[in-house]
């Protein structure tokens, strides 16, 4: 992957990193998955539940930005089928039943690109089930990280890689698409770090968005006073507990008029 990271693209090792515990779980639940039907799983990553979405007997495809997490798909699920797709631009003969993304929205900023290509994969009555980050993640850490950085004289604008929308913005983007929204739940989902450099490991990994030009000198400084400074929120009983926030959506493809 190149060092040059556009806003559509993720770093794998972030991806781990937010990964530690095991994703997707509930917005699979509300997926429910058919033997025999065809699922688009958009921001599959390492294929972790895609396999999950073929073992209920579905038929899934996998598609990710990321060349080296698609060839980590391939590797654990060679029998599955992973391809490297930018979903802004993804399009297909096939009409899936569904359409299922964890994870993975709000690293988009072109949110309506996203919602066009998921409606226009879609057959007519198909749903599409996603779960990722919304308005309010993160924000103790991202607030922390521009007070800090402008402190020290590098500017904030065009850092943050993320589209984070409220519950009414993307439940009325979609519907604009064409989209009956049934469900749009937003909440809140601490997430534990591991050890107690947990938040220095998080900066890391998201250091090619935040801090690519910022002087190691500075990193170091600057890490310790993000530290700090968000501590009183997110450390808690022996444990940084990241203030996640998550919006979770399904949604069905309205005929046409």
């Amino acid at each position: 992957m190149s060092s040059e990271l556009s806003n559509n693209q993720w770093n794998p090792q972030a991806y781990q990193v937010q990964a530690s515990v095991k994703p997707g779980v509930e917005a699979l639940s509300l997926l429910l998955p058919r033997t025999g039907e065809e699922i688009l799983d958009v921001g599959c990553g390492n294929g972790d539940l895609t396999a999950e979405i073929a073992a209920a007997g579905a038929v899934p495809t996998g598609i990710d930005l990321s060349e080296e997490m698609v060839r980590k798909a391939r590797q654990k699920y060679p029998e599955l089928n992973f391809h490297v797709e930018d979903v802004c631009q993804y399009r297909t003969d096939v009409r899936f039943d569904a359409v299922f993304s964890n994870a993975a929205v709000h690293w988009i900023k072109d949110a309506p690109a996203v919602a066009r290509t998921i409606w226009l994969a879609l057959r007519e009555g198909g749903r599409f089930v996603a779960e990722f980050a919304g308005r309010g993640n993160v924000a103790a850490l991202t607030t922390a990280m521009e007070q800090e950085l402008e402190a020290r004289g590098y500017a904030w604008a065009g850092r943050n890689p993320w589209y984070f929308p409220t519950i009414g913005e993307y439940a009325s983007l979609l519907e604009q698409t064409g989209f009956r929204v049934v469900l749009a739940q937003h909440f809140d989902k601490p997430t534990p770090l591991k050890g107690d450099t947990g938040v220095r490991n998080w900066l890391d990994s998201f250091s090619d968005y935040f801090f690519r030009d910022v002087a190691s000198a500075d990193k170091a400084s600057i890490y310790s006073a993000i530290e700090a400074k968000v501590k009183p929120d997110l450390f808690r009983e022996g444990q940084w507990m990241m203030d996640t926030s998550r919006l979770r959506i399904v949604a069905v493809k309205e005929p046409l008029d």
